[in-house]
């Protein structure tokens, strides 16, 4: 799975799949399979991409 979130780059905006009441998220940082997120309901979070695909959030 982590080949899924290979292309997310800091700036992009992403939702956890399993917990929408964080709200969206700005990644961070993408190193080694690990993607630190910042979320607007929740705060700074380091996801493990194997695990966890997360979402693209589409601007308006």
């Amino acid at each position: 799975m982590s080949d899924l979130n290979s292309f997310l780059e800091p700036g992009m905006l992403v939702q956890h799949p399993g917990q929408p009441e964080w709200g969206t998220g700005q990644v961070q940082s993408n190193i080694g399979g690990k993607i630190t997120v910042n979320f607007q309901d929740f705060g700074k979070v380091v996801i493990d991409g194997s695990r966890v695909e997360l979402l693209p959030v589409t601007q308006p």
